[in-house]
This record gives C-alpha cells, sequence and structure tokens, in this order.
C-alpha cells in the first residue's frame, strides 16, 4: 500500500518525492516532513503518515516535531547575533561573562571552545539525581564548579545537553532572556516560524507521537566522555522531571518545529541571513560563525567531526549533500537541518519514528543527495 504524499513537489524534484515514497514503502517512517528552502523560497515542502502510532491522526503542515539536537543550530544563531550586535566576542572567555565559571582550572576556556564542545564537559561523570536537569540555575552551578574531563581546547567531545546549558547561560548573562524567549521574541512570532525552545502551552495536540528506536546508537568503543554523555543514568532528566525539562528552554534538546520552520530559518542562513525581506544575521557572522574550530576524532561520538561555533560543518562526513561549506546539526532519532551558502539552500527533515544512527540518518540523507541531483 503506498503512503499518500501532501505538499508539493515540481518536476525537477520528482526523484526526491519517489525516494521519500521509497522511506516509507520500506518501513522506515510513521510520519515524516522535508523541507527545501532556495533563494529565500520554498521551492519543496513534503509530507506524509501519522503523527500517532495508532496511525488516526496525519503527519501535516501543522504537525509539530520534538527535533532534540536539531536545537542546537538555533542556539548557534542566537549566540551569533549577540556577535553580530558587538555584545560578545567568540575569543573571550566564559568566564568574562559567567565569573563562577572559571573554577576547576577553566579560567580560559573560550566562548568559541565551550560551544565547539571542547570544554571538557560533556556530561556528569559522578552520579547526579536525573531530576536536577529540570533545574536550570542547579545545572549551570555544577558545570561551572566541575574539572573537566579533558585539556580544554585540545579535542573535541560532544556535549550532546550540557552544551544547551553552557551557550544558553552565556546569552542570558548578556542578554537576559533565555535564548528560548530571545528566539521566540525576535525571530519565530516577526517571521511566523513555527519553532519553539520549550514546548509552550497549547500545541501539544499538534505535537507528533515518537515511535522510540529498539536499539541504542552505536557509540564505538565506550570510554568515560561518552558515559557520561549519553549512557549514565543520570545523563538526562528522567521521571516526572522529564516532563518538567520538556517545557524547559533548553537549547540543546528541547526544539520542537515544523519542518518548514527549520528551513526557512537555515535558508536565512544560506541567504546571506535574509528571512522575509529582513536581516537576521549579516553575511559576514554567517561566515564567521561557520567556519572551522576543532577537526578531529570526538572524543563522545565516533566521528571525525569538523564544529564550527555551535554548528555541525558538513565535512568532512557530509550528511547533507556535497556542499563543502554546508552547516547545520542533526539530532536524536534522525531529524536535521542545514544551510548551504554556496548554493543559497535550507533544508529540514523531521519525523516522529526515531532512527539509531549518531549522525547522517540514511532518510534525510538520500532525500538531501537526490534534491542536489536535481537539474
Amino acid at each position: 500500500m503506498s503512503v499518500e504524499i501532501s505538499g508539493f513537489a515540481p518536476a525537477r524534484f520528482s526523484r526526491v518525492k519517489d525516494v521519500f515514497a521509497a522511506n516509507f514503502a520500506a518501513g522506515e517512517e510513521l510520519g515524516a516532513r522535508f523541507t527545501l528552502v532556495e533563494a529565500g523560497e520554498v521551492v519543496l515542502d513534503l509530507m506524509a503518515g501519522w503523527a500517532d502510532r495508532k496511525r488516526t491522526v496525519a503527519f501535516d503542515e501543522r504537525t509539530l516535531a520534538a527535533v532534540f539536537s536539531t536545537t542546537k543550530a538555533v542556539a548557534a544563531l542566537m549566540i551569533a547575533r549577540l556577535v553580530d550586535a558587538g555584545k560578545l566576542d567568540y575569543a573571550q572567555t566564559v568566564a568574562s561573562v559567567w565569573p563562577e565559571f572559571a573554577q576547576a582550572g577553566k579560567a580560559e576556556v573560550t566562548i568559541e571552545q565551550a560551544i565547539s564542545h571542547q570544554a571538557g564537559l560533556p556530561g556528569f561523570p559522578d552520579p547526579i539525581d536525573p531530576a536536577l536537569w529540570a533545574d536550570w540555575d542547579a545545572i549551570c552551578a555544577r558545570l561551572a564548579a566541575m574539572a573537566p574531563m579533558w585539556p580544554p581546547g585540545t579535542a573535541s567531545g560532544y556535549h550532546p545537553v550540557t552544551v544547551g546549558y553552557i551557550a544558553g547561560e552565556i546569552f542570558r548573562r548578556i542578554d537576559g532572556r533565555a535564548i528560548g524567549t530571545a528566539f521566540r521574541e525576535d525571530i519565530g512570532r516577526p517571521f511566523g516560524l513555527e519553532l519553539w525552545i520549550g514546548l509552550p502551552d497549547g500545541v501539544e495536540d499538534r505535537l507528533a507521537e515518537l515511535q522510540r528506536p529498539s536499539a541504542l546508537p552505536e557509540f564505538g568503543e565506550i570510554n568515560e566522555p561518552t558515559r557520561a554523555a549519553f549512557l549514565a543514568p543520570w545523563s538526562s532528566a528522567a521521571g516526572k522531571a522529564a516532563a518538567d525539562y520538556r517545557r524547559m528552554e533548553v537549547p540543546s534538546t528541547n526544539g520542537y518545529a515544523t519542518a518548514e520552520a527549520l528551513a526557512k530559518l537555515m535558508g536565512a542562513l544560506g541567504n546571506d541571513g535574509w528571512l522575509d525581506g529582513g536581516e537576521i544575521l549579516s553575511p559576514a557572522l554567517i561566515a564567521e560563525a561557520s567556519r572551522e574550530r576543532i577537526r578531529g576524532q570526538d572524543l563522545v561520538l565516533p566521528f571525525v567531526m569538523s564544529w564550527a561555533a555551535g554548528f555541525m560543518r558538513n565535512e568532512p562526513c557530509f550528511p547533507w549533500g556535497p556542499g563543502t561549506l554546508a552547516f547545520g546539526h542533526s539530532g536524536w532519532g534522525g531529524s536535521c537541518a542545514f544551510a548551504d551558502p554556496e548554493r543559497r539552500l535550507g533544508g529540514a527533515y523531521v519525523m516522529n519514528k526515531q532512527g539509531t544512527a549518531l549522525m547522517g540518518d540514511a532518510r534525510p540523507k538520500r532525500l538531501i543527495e537526490a534534491a542536489y541531483a536535481a537539474p
């Protein structure tokens, strides 16, 4: 039985539509959406499947998806806007805006090192109450006091959750608002983007129900940073705290969005910063934010990674097509959003049947490659 696909795909993207249908035919999807923006215009928008596991609610243009770490691209943008406004410099120390962070040998850690996963704080090596993740100030205090798990600046080690508290606290110390509030007030609401950090009231009925994966991701050889980041029982919120946590403005994990909203946002970063007639980031800052800060074997992820200032760079793994200057972020389960300034492109994929790939999920990878192959 073939899936009914909504949205639109011009003739030049017919192959993308075929790939989208094939993902469903192979049983890889429950509900999904893929949107592509070129030179500021939505040129492809496909959606299909179901928003619930009982298959009674269509996954349509109103459906919101939890995008987990894809949220980090929004956090990187918001930090970049502070730099663009002259309120922050990537090279200044975290302690210059957050003095408590200087504890335990972290006085010289710069903002660009911290948001490119070089600070050595991927998670907590010693047990904490998982409910603590729902207490912003308590987590920030622990991170400020924590000794790095490796010498900062010598390697990257993906901070799946903690980088959101670090970036968010840096932002709050400068701007006075949480990143999610600032994004909603300055970009989301003015430009009509269906994208929130922290699930707001009144949209719960639009949120797609997740179908969790049946296996853990392949982390490779497990080390202490990987265990602290992902595998310790206290590495994420649990119990009643998990529901409270979902409403928190944690810009590493708590994004809820449509693919269209994410694609428009990243499309702006691929289009000299212009979003529906307004500039959200200067071209100079797009180049600065997306340039490489560190490259090498990540200490948490089983990949050689190239990190920009909060963004994943497409090189050297190329999860988002062939663009050597493309950047963005992937999220747990398969979501992703990317910008390609060379081609003035932005794209996003969201879904509710989670896969196990840590990066470069095969479903969006096939869609993106088909899109790039279009005439």
